[in-house]
C-alpha cells in the first residue's frame, strides 16, 4: 500500500515566478541573516541559497537603507524576494516600490487601518501578495486577555482578524503563517486555521533552535502538517547557516514523498559487523552531492554481505569490508574494487547517471 497525502487545495497566488497554493509544488524558502543594506554580503548568501535549492528568499527591512538595497539585490539574484516588515508601514511601501516580490507584515502592528490601507494600495499597484505573519509572541493584547494567554485559538483569531482586514480593503493576494516556538501549539493552530480559510499557508516552527533541536522540531511540526495535506510553502528555522535550512526542508519533503530534490541517501547506522569508517564515507558523499539535482536513491552500507540485500530498493549503492569495496544496483553486485575507492567509485557512477 502506497502512502498518499490528500493535499488541501488552496487559493493560488504568485510570489514572483513561483506559484504558491492550489496544487503547486510545496516551495522551500529561507531568510537571510546578513544586514540587508550590505548588498554584497546579502547577494552572496542568496546565491549560496539558490545553489542549495532555495526557491523564495526573505530579507529583513528594518530601515529605509535596507528597503533601498532591495533594488540592487534584485538585479543580482534569480529567486523571488520577500521584504519582512515590522511596525513601520512606510518600509513596506518603499520595499514594494524597490521591487520586492511580496511583503511579509503583521497588520496588527503596522499602526491601524489607514496605514494598512497604504500598504495594500501599494501592493495592488505593484501586483504583489502579502503574507500575514502571526507569531505567538506578538498577539494583540485584547486577544491575549480574551483567551487568557497564547493559545491556538488566540493565534487563529488574530490571523483571521488580519485576513478580514485585508479583505475589507479589497485585497485577496494573501498567504498566511501562524507560528509558535513549540510544536504542539503550532500544529493545532495550523489545523484550526486550515479549517477556516482557503488561503495558502506558509508552514514552520519559529525560533526552533540550533541544528539538532531545530531540525527535530521542524521535522515533526512541518512533517505532521504536510502529511495531513496542510502547507503550501515551508521554512525550517535554524540558528545556523540558512543553507542548512534548505537541506532540512528538502529532507522533510523527500521523507514524505512530496518532492524529490537531489539524491535520497540512505545509510546503515552501523553495528559490530561494520569494519569501515562509514561515518566519514557517508559525510563525504553527502557533502559531494549536496547540490547535485539527481533524483536517485543512494545507499551507503557497512556490510558487504548484507548491505546490498538490506538496500535492494536503492538505485545504486556501495558497501565495504576486509579491504574490498562493492558497487551494487537494485541489490545486485555489479563491481568489486579496493575498499579505499568507495567514495570515488560511487561519485563516478552518480556522475554517469546525471
Amino acid at each position: 500500500m502506497v502512502f498518499k497525502i490528500d493535499r488541501k487545495k488552496t487559493h493560488q497566488i504568485h510570489v514572483g515566478n513561483v506559484k504558491v497554493g492550489g496544487f503547486a509544488p510545496v516551495s522551500v524558502q529561507s531568510m537571510t541573516n546578513t544586514l540587508t543594506q550590505d548588498v554584497t554580503a546579502t547577494v552572496a548568501q542568496i546565491k549560496r541559497l539558490e545553489k542549495a535549492g532555495c526557491e523564495i528568499i526573505r530579507v529583513a527591512v528594518p530601515d529605509q537603507e535596507a528597503a533601498s538595497a532591495i533594488a540592487l539585490i534584485k538585479k543580482e539574484i534569480s529567486i523571488p524576494l520577500i521584504a519582512d516588515i515590522h511596525f513601520d508601514y512606510r518600509l513596506a511601501v518603499a520595499s514594494a516600490t524597490k521591487g520586492a516580490d511580496a511583503l511579509r507584515i503583521n497588520p496588527g502592528n503596522i499602526g491601524g487601518k489607514k496605514k494598512v490601507k497604504e500598504v495594500v494600495n501599494c501592493a495592488n499597484d505593484h501586483n504583489i501578495p502579502i503574507r500575514v505573519g502571526v507569531n505567538a509572541g506578538s498577539l494583540e493584547k485584547d486577544i491575549l486577555e480574551r483567551h487568557k494567554g497564547v493559545t491556538p485559538e488566540a493565534m487563529v483569531e488574530s490571523a483571521m482578524g488580519n485576513i478580514n482586514l485585508l479583505l475589507s480593503l479589497n485585497f485577496d493576494k494573501i498567504k498566511i503563517s501562524i507560528k509558535a516556538s513549540d510544536v504542539p501549539r503550532t500544529i493545532e493552530a495550523y489545523r484550526l486555521l486550515s479549517s477556516k480559510t482557503d488561503f495558502p499557508l506558509h508552514v514552520g516552527v519559529t525560533e526552533a533552535g540550533g541544528q539538532y533541536p531545530g531540525a527535530v522540531k521542524s521535522s515533526i511540526g512541518i512533517g505532521m502538517l504536510l502529511s495531513e495535506g496542510i502547507g503550501d510553502t515551508i521554512r525550517v528555522s535554524l540558528t545556523r547557516d540558512p543553507v542548512e535550512e534548505i537541506r532540512v526542508g528538502y529532507e522533510i519533503l523527500k521523507a514524505l514523498n512530496i518532492r524529490q530534490h537531489g539524491p535520497d541517501i540512505i545509510s546503515c547506522p552501523t553495528c559490530g559487523r561494520c569494519n569501515i569508517d562509514l561515518f566519514d564515507i557517508a559525510e563525504k558523499v553527502e557533502d559531494a552531492l549536496m547540490y547535485k539535482p539527481v533524483p536517485i536513491k543512494i545507499a551507503i552500507m557497512g556490510c558487504v554481505v548484507n548491505g546490498p540485500g538490506e538496500a535492494k530498493e536503492a538505485d545504486i549503492g556501495i558497501a565495504g569490508g576486509n579491504g574490498t569495496g562493492i558497487l551494487f544496483k537494485k541489490g545486485k553486485v555489479v563491481r568489486k574494487f579496493p575498499q579505499d575507492k568507495l567514495v570515488e567509485v560511487l561519485l563516478e557512477e552518480v556522475e554517469k547517471m546525471s
